[in-house]
C-alpha cells in the first residue's frame, strides 16, 4: 500500500514561495554558469542544465583538471555540496547572507578543491541583470517552502520522464533550465525551423536561434511571476501553426494564452486531482497531439516501448 505522505502532491502558493525562489534562482544561475563554463557545447544548450536529484538539484558530473566534480543544492539538509573525483568534499549552509556572498563563498570553495572556474558572472533571462559580485540583495530562504517545491519537481520529473519515453524521435532529457527557472522536456520533428526572431532579456539572439533551429513541441513547469502568480504547466510548439491555439486539449481546465503563445494548466489543478499523474499526462499528450496534428509531424514518431522493459 502506498504511503500518502510520500505520494501526495504538495500544495504550492506563489506568494509563499516567491522570495525563496528568487534567491534560489540566483543560486542556480551561478551554479549553472559554472556548468556552462566547464562543459562542451551540446545542441540547444543542453549542456547548461541542472537536473532533479534525490536531494534537490544537481549539475551532474563536470570535467576539470583533476577528473570530474559536481555541485548539489540539497533541499533536505539545506546545504550546497561540492564533491570531486579526487575525494575532496566541501559544504556550506543555504539561506544566509546576500547573492554576492553566496557567489564569493562558492568560488572560494571551488578553488579549494582545485576547480578554479572563471564564469561570466551576470545572470541571464532576468531584469535587472545585476552582476553576482555586486548583488547585495539579502537571500530569503524558507526551507520548508523550498522542500515542498522540490518535492513537486520530483513528482513532475517522473511524469515528464514517462511522457518522454513515448517518443522515438529526437527528444531532450528532462532538465532544469536555470535561466527561466523551469523544468522542461522537448520533442523534435526532425525538420529544421525558420530562423527564430524572438528575444529574451540578457540573452544573445544567436543562443535563441540555435535553441530553436529545429521544429519543437515543448512542455514544462514554471513557478509563476507577479504578473501571473500561479505555478503552472505550459506547452508550446515552434514554429506555431495558426490552428494550434484552436485545438482541444485536456483536461478541460487547460487554456490557451494568446499573450504567452502557449497552452497553460495551473499546478493547483494537478495537485487537486484524484489522479494527478494521469491528469498531467493528459495535458502533455493532448498538447503534443495538437502540435503534431497542426504541424504535420510524422505519426511514426509516437511509440510504445513499454514491452521492451520485460524483454
Amino acid at each position: 500500500m502506498s504511503n500518502p505522505l510520500i505520494t501526495r502532491w504538495p500544495k504550492l502558493d506563489y506568494h509563499d514561495l516567491k522570495d525563496t525562489l528568487a534567491s534560489v534562482h540566483m543560486w542556480t544561475q551561478i551554479i549553472g554558469k559554472v556548468r556552462l563554463q566547464q562543459m562542451p557545447w551540446i545542441n540547444h544548450s543542453w549542456q547548461v542544465t541542472l537536473y532533479v536529484s534525490p536531494t534537490g538539484l544537481t549539475t551532474g558530473s563536470m570535467p576539470f583538471e583533476g577528473g570530474i566534480f559536481q555541485i548539489d543544492l540539497d533541499f533536505i539538509s539545506h546545504t550546497l555540496n561540492i564533491s570531486a573525483s579526487t575525494g575532496e568534499k566541501r559544504s556550506f549552509g543555504l539561506g544566509t547572507g546576500s547573492v554576492a556572498a553566496f557567489y564569493s563563498l562558492l568560488m572560494d570553495n571551488l578553488r579549494s578543491v582545485n576547480a578554479d572556474v572563471e564564469i561570466y558572472a551576470v545572470p541571464n533571462e532576468v531584469e535587472p541583470a545585476i552582476p553576482f559580485a555586486e548583488n547585495d540583495t539579502p537571500c530569503k530562504y524558507n526551507s520548508s517552502a523550498m522542500h515542498d517545491y522540490w518535492q513537486a519537481l520530483v513528482r513532475i520529473h517522473n511524469v515528464f520522464t514517462e511522457f518522454r519515453a513515448g517518443f522515438q524521435g529526437k527528444n531532450s532529457p528532462v532538465h532544469f533550465f536555470w535561466g527561466g527557472f523551469d523544468l522542461a522536456v522537448t520533442r523534435f520533428s526532425g525538420r529544421t525551423a525558420p530562423k527564430h526572431q524572438g528575444s529574451v532579456p540578457n540573452m544573445p539572439a544567436v543562443i535563441m536561434q540555435e535553441a530553436y533551429s529545429h521544429e519543437v513541441s515543448s512542455c514544462g513547469f514554471w513557478p509563476g511571476s507577479d504578473a501571473f502568480p500561479h505555478p503552472v504547466f505550459y506547452a508550446y510548439c515552434y514554429p506555431t501553426p495558426e490552428e494550434f491555439s484552436q485545438q482541444q486539449v485536456s483536461p478541460p481546465e487547460a487554456f490557451y494564452s494568446a499573450e504567452m503563445g502557449e497552452f497553460l494548466l495551473t499546478y493547483e489543478v494537478i495537485s487537486g486531482s484524484s489522479e494527478p499523474e494521469h491528469t498531467l499526462l493528459q495535458f502533455l499528450q493532448s498538447t503534443y497531439d495538437a502540435a503534431a496534428k497542426t504541424g504535420n509531424w510524422d505519426k511514426d514518431l509516437q511509440c510504445d516501448l513499454s514491452a521492451l522493459k520485460n524483454a
